[in-house]
């Protein structure tokens, strides 16, 4: 990244830009795709508002639901034995577009994942957005290098905060061209997921959504943090997890740009006492209990939804917001355990029912072992029980 655009390697993401006069010149300059984000928002929201009730949900199992992120730069050589132990089969691996010097120890790291299902996440900088020829090359370096052996592509993060280097959907939507080019003229066989906005800011997935670009999306990724709302279940402007999910679910559904297929390819809490590694302020952050406990909750909703097609937790390895600390070696927090027993009950689930009585909660699935049946509060852990086949 080049000034004033710099990555904070304590918590995985660009730190914040200080020039004020340049971020107040790329807004106006950026005046024109953000009124048309604002008009689109405003007449689509309110029809998939209407019709959020009335979408149907998909078949969505047990065994492509669950997903993790992890990273090259945090104990690369641990890394796969670890994922070996919780018996997730598919990984997120993010590849800052800024490191092309380094594709060739990325290819190395992908392939120590065996039978892995993998999923690249391109990174952008401001110098990528900026320069079509630049970003073209990358682009076709990196499908080169992964022939093969990767086939599926999240094109671009964070599109809605300015210190990722995007000042506007237009901005974006020239940015994903170049990736859907490509795969029209020479990678044909590639699977390329947009939008990716962060958080609940649905007016910027409507303009991704809804557009005249000449583009199509294989599917639609979203960064749907809730953690500034703390529980799962807290509202944000009358919607809880299940509700954004399914609003969100209610756009895609009707925007010819895309299939219905929504992934959220960045979900995580950030954890008390880790400062300067948590990507927050501490006033966000949880204990470790409440991590764990409020990752379980956020996966078993979104799974009784059924339209998520996969979640991949936001990582691996991280001091500030995985499932381990590796500050002082290899330290598993509590979240570890609890996402290797959520996956070990759920990983060939399908889903039956959803329930919701006050503050109880059920979800019942068909497993091979029987129905499954979870239960679970706002002051308990979950409970896996099974229930023979009457």
């Amino acid at each position: 990244m080049k000034e004033p655009f710099a990555w904070d390697y304590y918590s995985d993401q660009p730190a914040i830009i200080k020039d004020k006069t340049l971020k107040r010149a790329m807004r106006r300059s950026a005046l024109p795709s953000l009124i048309k984000t604002f008009c689109i928002a405003l007449l689509t929201l309110p029809i998939a508002l209407i019709l959020m009730p009335f979408m149907p949900r998909r078949a969505i199992s047990g065994e492509h639901f669950f997903g993790m992120g992890v990273n090259l730069d945090k104990e690369p050589n641990t890394t796969p034995y670890l994922i070996d132990e919780l018996g997730i089969q598919k990984l997120l691996i993010r590849i800052p577009l800024w490191e092309m010097d380094r594709l060739d120890e990325y290819v190395a790291f992908i392939k120590t994942f065996k039978d892995k299902h993998i999923t690249v996440a391109l990174l952008q900088d401001r110098e990528h957005i900026i320069s079509p020829t630049l970003t073209k090359d990358h682009f076709i370096q990196i499908f080169e290098a992964f022939e093969g052996f990767c086939t599926t592509y999240v094109i671009g993060s964070t599109i809605n905060r300015a210190k990722w280097g995007f000042f506007s959907v237009n901005e974006y939507l020239t940015f994903y061209t170049i990736a859907y080019k490509l795969k029209k003229e020479r990678f044909p066989h590639l699977k390329l997921i947009a939008s990716n906005v962060i958080d609940f800011e649905l007016h910027f997935t409507s303009h991704t959504l809804f557009n005249f670009q000449p583009v199509h999306f294989d599917a639609l990724g979203s960064l749907l943090y809730v953690d500034r709302r703390g529980a799962p279940e807290n509202t944000q402007m009358g919607f809880n997890l299940l509700g954004k999910i399914n609003l969100i679910y209610s756009l895609l559904a009707l925007s010819p740009k895309a299939p219905n297929e929504l992934i959220i390819t960045e979900t995580n809490w950030p954890i008390k006492n880790t400062a300067p590694y948590a990507p927050t302020s501490e006033h966000e952050c949880i204990s470790e209990e409440d991590y764990a406990a409020f990752m379980v909750r956020y996966y078993l909703e979104a799974f009784a939804s059924q339209k998520v097609s996969c979640i991949y937790w936001h990582q691996l390895i991280a001091p500030g917001y995985g499932l381990i600390d590796n500050r002082e070696g290899i330290r598993k927090r509590s979240a570890f355990d609890a996402y290797k027993i959520m996956l070990s009950h759920m990983s060939d689930a399908h889903f039956l029912q959803y329930h919701k009585k006050a503050d109880e909660y059920l979800l019942v699935c068909s497993t091979p072992r029987g129905n499954l049946h979870i239960t679970w509060n706002l002051n308990s852990f979950p409970i896996y029980t099974y229930k023979a086949v009457s």
